[in-house]
């Protein structure tokens, strides 16, 4: 893939956020770190889930007989990831309304980049030029000039 010249890509996952933009030209990019976001107020989901999951009392079976039914136990953990998603999404609709990027790309697991696109402002939407579903966000910036090279 070719990335042109002052490109914005953005590289995410549900904890991490890199901020890249594309300092050489189409065919031999140089991605410059422009911002870099960790989000360290996700621990495990285990570390954050205090019980078991409940039981729902009261309920009627589809036969009409009452019984308890489990509830799912909610993932924090997720919602956490979800959260964060969100987050990014409203700071690329911060930056693109400021005009600070004609050009973006982004580079975030099929969970993630789901995520994203709910919240996507219309102006993010029309700067956007594609979007790869891998999870990059353990790999260096040339390994991820790489990865963008591969990509159809």
């Amino acid at each position: 893939m070719l990335v042109p010249h002052d490109t914005v890509v953005v590289v995410a996952d549900g904890r991490k956020m890199l901020f890249l933009r594309n300092e050489g030209d189409a065919e031999y990019p140089n991605l410059q770190v422009e911002k870099k976001v960790v989000d360290k107020h996700n621990p495990a989901h285990s570390e954050q889930a205090t019980d078991l999951a409940g039981g729902a009392m009261g309920t009627r079976t589809a036969g009409g007989a009452w019984g308890g039914g489990n509830m799912e136990e909610v993932d924090f953990h997720q919602l956490e990831e979800d959260r964060f998603a969100a987050e990014t999404a409203a700071l690329l609709k911060k930056r693109a309304l400021a005009n600070e990027f004609e050009s973006l790309i982004i580079i975030a697991p099929p969970r993630t980049l789901g995520e994203l696109r709910k919240h996507y402002h219309k102006e993010v939407s029309d700067r956007l030029k594609a979007e790869i579903d891998k999870d990059l966000t353990g790999h260096t910036v040339p390994q991820i000039e790489e990865a963008l090279a591969r990509a159809d």
